[in-house]
């Protein structure tokens, strides 16, 4: 098991995808027994199907259950609870997830009212619903996205959809990044693999997505948010919860170490950039680009405007296979695919925190 290593894959067949990835990091050999109660836990936030950018994509759930059942694993189950004030049966219903577990036959738990257990967290009390604490082992499947409150949410933050909704309500009292640092001790994920389709670009409720056609997966989740970090454009210490993790001994934040094995690269999709993350790219000449790439471009330059920044970028910013060979004195360039311009940052895609950082030192 590699607790340093990232597998990645881009593309559009996100249930094959999902197979690739799982088969990589080898996730059958890390699972203790054939007959192990093994947990899906997808997010599941609200009645919103998963193009909305909100929601975790049910072939991917799909592409797990046929993974394990492939290997002899059969005692399976998919479980999640909705965000206080949303229904899990509604949002299971219209994100696909009803008719998944009808179709495979692995039962779907509704957490919102099961049972819990307070478990010492870390020197912290927390309750945990008693069908995530029965499962010998989990796979979490979040959805790197945007969030208005902590910035990212991805792993570790996917676990709140274990807990009571009580105890959802006493978290946002406490402050959220507490709470959700200690909870990494509380319920272990055993690997975790991220829907990085199309994640909303700021808001966990979905609205603005971003297509990056990306599935990866991992060992480490606090490893996990550390690299969607780089991919947002945030560094770890925008979201404190990471490093309370880290501190407590959940994982690791350091990206140094980081192996990321890229299984498959983006390729060239039809885009379809929607709401505010086409005014973003206004700012963009694209030829030929690939999704991967615009969706990284489009969190840097979120970045950039939040920061007040944004219309200091006046040198015009090219992306996509259409450059490759060309050369440019006056233009930037995103991306292995410019490496002919004089300005260019290198990466297949470059995350946006490195985009950022290329783009700042070239503003007005």
């Amino acid at each position: 098991m590699k607790k340093n290593t990232i597998w990645s894959i881009y593309g559009g067949d996100w249930k094959g995808m999902t197979k690739a990835v799982l088969e990589a990091a080898d996730v059958k050999s890390a699972i203790p027994k054939k007959d192990a109660r093994v947990g899906i836990k997808p997010n599941l936030v609200l009645a919103l199907a998963a193009c909305n950018g909100a929601t975790t994509h049910p072939e991917i759930a799909e592409g797990i259950i046929e993974y394990l059942r492939e290997h002899g694993f059969e005692n399976l189950c998919m479980l999640e609870g909705a965000w206080v004030g949303a229904r899990t049966k509604d949002a299971a219903d219209v994100c696909g997830y009803t008719d998944l577990s009808k179709k495979t036959g692995v039962e779907f738990i509704d957490t919102q009212p099961d049972t819990a257990t307070a478990v010492d967290c870390g020197g912290m009390e927390l309750k945990i619903c008693d069908s995530a604490l029965a499962l010998d082992y989990m796979i979490n499947v979040p959805v790197m996205k945007g969030h208005c409150q902590t910035r990212l949410t991805c792993a570790l933050k996917n676990m709140k959809g274990l807990i009571p909704n009580s105890e959802k309500r006493r978290y946002h009292a406490m402050g959220l990044h507490k709470p959700i640092g200690h909870l990494a001790l509380g319920i272990k994920q055993n690997f975790v693999l991220v829907d990085a389709v199309c994640g909303d670009l700021d808001y966990e409720e979905g609205g603005s997505p971003v297509q990056r056609d990306q599935v990866f997966g991992t060992y480490d989740p606090v490893l996990c948010d550390a690299y969607a970090c780089t991919q947002l454009g945030y560094t770890v210490s925008d979201v404190p919860y990471i490093g309370i993790a880290e501190t407590l001994g959940a994982g690791s934040a350091d990206l140094s170490r980081l192996e990321e094995i890229v299984l498959a690269q983006p390729e060239k999709p039809m885009l379809k950039p929607q709401h505010r993350v086409d005014r973003l790219l206004s700012h963009v000449r694209q030829k030929d680009a690939c999704s991967a790439c615009c969706a990284n471009t489009a969190y840097a330059l979120l970045r950039l405007q939040e920061a007040g920044k944004l219309n200091r970028l006046t040198v015009p910013v090219c992306i996509g296979q259409g450059y490759r060979e060309q050369a440019d004195e006056s233009a930037l360039g995103i991306g292995r695919c410019t490496a002919g311009f004089r300005r260019s940052v290198p990466g297949c895609p470059p995350p946006a925190g490195v985009i950022l950082r290329f783009l700042e030192e070239n503003l007005r």
